[in-house]
């Protein structure tokens, strides 16, 4: 627990707070936002972070030790305190908050209803703005005959143009073969086209027997209109609309449409699943995982599931059936304007309550054997490090960083990434050292990580959840002023000392001491073995090629490009030496008389440099 001392301004600021509903957000000395709330009555929420006698969790015990600073929002209403914190969260991702993480592992169907000529897509990304989804699927083969059956009885465009901005000379194979009326070159104009995404978005949503209806009447009025050839097509359609429906993750169940929401948690991961049942059929089954609980309870997850997944939909129906209340449920109740909550006990709701209960608990199943998050996680070492330092983030992706020199030259860095657990070479990283850092040890170790982790920033990847540095007080120091140039204080960094396998943490003054048989530490060993290798591998290979050169270029006649090609043909000065003048007049370049003189050079007893 931190001094109480550190938290005399934040007292002085909440005792000025008034008794109303709004958000608060802690920060900390830097001003990055920790954690957002939202508070029926500021004053008294947020007193209760400063209350020495009440009793915190580890997270709170945390963000305690970090906090310094404080910005409150006052809102009119409970409900308006709702969205304003959505809101916040979503903009600054606070490292406390519960966190609602979309699965991309399945893919969805998405039709792109914002394009004057919309098209219809297969895709993981869910960002697509004014984009319409159908999904995610599961059963990958279930997507397929959908999109199958669209592309057979609907004429929608495959090519990504920018219509109508955008105009073609002739039609593509799409048009002679009939898939595509041609809106490329003006042969299909907007309402027609959008008419017939219409029935798209229909079909995808179920509702096969009114999109049957209507192409059964066009059916008729080709054939009226003596157009036999087009009513032949419509007859083709209705046959594969009688055989094939829009596949579903379950048949009817009872009449009516409904938003069915289902919730399964295990410890501190939860899973919310939203089943649109439209005409007494699922349609689409969607879900968000829920990560950070931590002790929040039930009700407060299933509020964030609510508020940042369900609300912001725009075809809600006007029955919700949830299986417990959420905390604040007037408040969501007046969000949800149009929409009437249910608690259902029996009936056909309770049935589609058990069935999205059913799909919440199997997603959470398949995602503790994904994440790992059985009751044998507390002996994988990636767990079990992140237990041991303190960590609020699992550290998945591990980035080690050593130095190696030779006698102050040929300087140069490693750094070597671990991903759960396991060597990912890809994205091992090799550094040149150049100018006064070549002497300098610590400041190589600034350099390695000020060069790495900008260039992740610039390039948007991902940064590392632990950095670990082979060295001690010394060389963490360089690593956290190198932390604070990019603006990335707050990445968890560590170093390994290798005289007594001490870690040594920014801010604590007394090392960790792991036990020497412990998970954590031998993977901690592995990874700083492993970087170590990396770099005496890149400095020999650099001393190598440093003397191999400085000897070559000492003999009269060998200058850079023929140093090349002798390099090429025998790959070290070892092979070099070993070769015959015969074989070394056999490169091009190379006379009989400097061959001579190559290998009579090499013989000698090697040059000092």
């Amino acid at each position: 627990m931190s001094n109480p001392q550190d938290h005399s301004t934040l007292r002085r600021k909440v005792d000025a707070l008034p008794e109303s509903p709004g958000v608060y957000l802690w920060k900390d000395a830097s001003g990055t936002v920790l954690y957002v709330g939202k508070a029926k009555q500021l004053r008294q929420r947020v007193r209760s972070y400063l209350n020495p006698e009440a009793k915190q969790n580890l997270k709170q015990q945390l963000l305690l030790k970090v906090m310094r600073d404080l910005e409150t929002i006052v809102v009119p209403t409970e409900p308006a305190s709702l969205l304003l914190e959505n809101t916040l969260i979503k903009e600054y991702q606070p490292r406390f908050n519960v966190r609602l993480r979309d699965d991309k592992s399945y893919p969805s169907i998405v039709v792109t209803i914002d394009e004057p000529f919309p098209r219809v897509l297969v895709t993981r990304d869910r960002g697509i703005r004014g984009a319409r989804y159908f999904g995610p699927f599961t059963d990958v083969s279930d997507m397929r005959t959908a999109l199958a059956v669209v592309r057979r009885i609907f004429t929608v465009r495959s090519c990504a143009d920018d219509l109508p901005r955008e105009r073609r000379e002739r039609p593509c194979l799409d048009f002679h073969i009939g898939r595509c009326k041609a809106p490329c070159v003006g042969s299909q104009d907007v309402a027609t086209y959008r008419a017939m995404i219409d029935d798209v978005i229909r079909f995808l949503e179920g509702h096969t027997v009114d999109v049957r209806t209507r192409i059964r009447d066009l059916m008729l009025a080709a054939s009226d209109r003596e157009e036999y050839e087009a009513a032949r097509d419509m007859r083709e359609t209705l046959r594969w609309l009688e055989q094939v429906e829009i596949p579903s993750t379950v048949d009817a169940v009872g009449k009516g449409d409904a938003d069915v929401i289902g919730y399964a948690r295990d410890d501190d991961d939860a899973v919310g699943v939203l089943l649109r049942v439209r005409g007494g059929r699922v349609t689409v089954r969607e879900h968000r995982f829920l990560e950070n609980l931590g002790v929040e309870d039930n009700e407060t997850a299933l509020a964030v599931f609510l508020v940042r997944h369900v609300l912001p939909a725009s075809d809600r129906a006007r029955k919700m059936i949830l299986p417990f209340p959420p905390q604040d449920l007037a408040s969501l109740e007046t969000l949800l304007a149009g929409s009437v909550v249910h608690l259902p006990q029996r009936g056909t709701a309770y049935r589609w309550l058990q069935l999205a209960e059913q799909n919440a608990r199997h997603l959470m199943e398949s995602f503790r054997i994904e994440a790992l998050d059985t009751t044998a996680r507390a002996d994988d070492p990636v767990y079990a490090l992140g237990r041991d330092l303190g960590l609020t983030v699992v550290p998945r992706r591990i980035a080690c960083v050593d130095i190696s020199t030779s006698q102050g030259r040929d300087t140069v860095g490693a750094l070597v990434l671990f991903e759960a657990g396991r060597p990912k070479k890809s994205e091992y990283r090799k550094f040149r050292i150049k100018g006064s850092a070549q002497q300098d040890d610590f400041a190589a170790i600034r350099e390695v990580v000020e060069r790495y982790l900008s260039r992740r920033i610039a390039e948007d990847k991902p940064v590392p959840d632990l950095l670990v540095i082979d060295g001690g007080k010394g060389q963490v120091s360089a690593a956290r002023a190198a932390l604070q140039s990019v603006d990335l204080i707050e990445l968890p960094l560590i170093g390994l000392a290798k005289r007594d396998e001490e870690i040594v943490m920014p801010g604590r003054s007394e090392p960790l001491r792991l036990p020497r048989r412990s998970a954590s530490l031998r993977l901690l060993q592995r990874l700083r073995d492993e970087a170590h290798r990396f770099g005496v591998t890149y400095n020999r290979k650099r001393r190598a090629q440093r003397t191999l050169t400085s000897e070559l270029l000492t003999i009269p006649g060998v200058g850079p490009t023929r140093r090349r090609a002798l390099l090429m043909q025998f790959g070290s000065l070892a092979g070099v030496r070993s070769a015959s003048a015969g074989e070394i007049t056999a490169l091009p370049g190379f006379s009989q008389i400097l061959a001579e003189r190559i290998s009579q050079f090499l013989k000698e007893p090697p040059h000092d440099t």
